[in-house]
């Protein structure tokens, strides 16, 4: 495995898998926001050839996130670039402490219940919501009856409120009193056996990066080709699973070897990933628009 084929498995031949967006993603809200919320063609097209995609596949994805409100073109001293937007900024500064903090829940945080009413008349407001509560981690107790840790009531509402959706919403926090054995109602209200399975892929396939970061001489391009992808790969992880408590999750839990994996991974290749990525975003390079 190299830096340069790693990738490209990733995200699929000639960059047309879907992973590719969120590839592109990560790069900006690693290194866009330092850099004045702005990168240029010129140095993304760059970045991304060392992560084996060719140019074509850059442009034809970058015009996907346009198209969803992701990225807005802008010229920099008459260099054509790409700036995050400012919703996506939003969300980038939250999933921060997500990705990073990696926060779990103890078994007397307690829980947060979300119930919704939309009219009929409007149900694209209930997909969102639903939408929206799915990518927060929650859990369906119950038709219309949404659940998650207590440690995410903050967040859900910072969410619900950008959004919009806080007319339809009433959320409520509190302990599960009663009645039956709450690990087996958490295995109903999650599919645990789903996320096990993208934990044990995720340490599948980073094991031997550890193994090769720790090897030591890792030069930063060669750190940037493998963290990138990593990042990519990792950043859903702590949405899909939301910090449930570690009491009400099967022995040996997969998500707190693959969290350790991550946290490892990220001190190690993310400073020399840095230091390949703004050698090239700080290096004059003019337009290829």
């Amino acid at each position: 495995m190299t830096a340069r084929t790693e990738p490209s498995a990733a995200v699929g031949a000639g960059g047309r898998d879907s992973r590719l967006g969120p590839l592109i993603i990560t790069l900006f809200g690693l290194y866009a926001r330092g850099e004045h919320n702005w990168l240029s063609v010129a140095s993304l097209i760059r970045l991304m050839a060392d992560l084996g995609v060719e140019a074509q596949a850059v442009r034809s994805a970058v015009s996907r996130l346009k198209r969803r409100g992701v990225l807005r073109s802008e010229r920099h001293e008459g260099a054509a670039g790409y700036a995050v937007a400012d919703s996506t900024l939003e969300v980038l500064a939250e999933g921060d402490i997500r990705i990073f903090e990696r926060n779990r829940a103890a078994a007397d945080d307690g829980w947060l219940v979300v119930v919704f009413s939309v009219p009929e008349s409007e149900r694209d407001k209930r997909h969102a919501l639903r939408t929206a509560l799915t990518r927060l981690g929650f859990g369906t107790a119950a038709p219309g009856v949404w659940v998650a840790p207590g440690i995410l009531a903050d967040e859900t509402r910072r969410t619900l409120q950008r959004l919009g959706l806080t007319p339809y919403v009433d959320i409520f926090t509190g302990d599960h009193f009663a009645f039956g054995d709450l690990s087996a109602k958490v295995r109903a209200w999650w599919d645990l056996d789903e996320l096990t399975a993208l934990y044990a892929d995720f340490l599948a396939r980073y094991g031997p990066v550890r193994e090769r970061a720790a090897a030591g001489g890792t030069a930063p391009r060669e750190a940037f080709g493998m963290y990138l992808p990593m990042l990519t790969e990792w950043r859903r992880l702590p949405y899909r699973d939301p910090g449930l408590p570690l009491s009400l999750l099967p022995r040996d839990w997969d998500g707190e070897r693959a969290g350790a994996l991550f946290e490892e991974l990220d001190r190690t290749l993310r400073a020399p990933a840095r230091e390949h990525a703004l050698s090239v975003i700080r290096t004059p390079l003019g337009s290829t628009a």
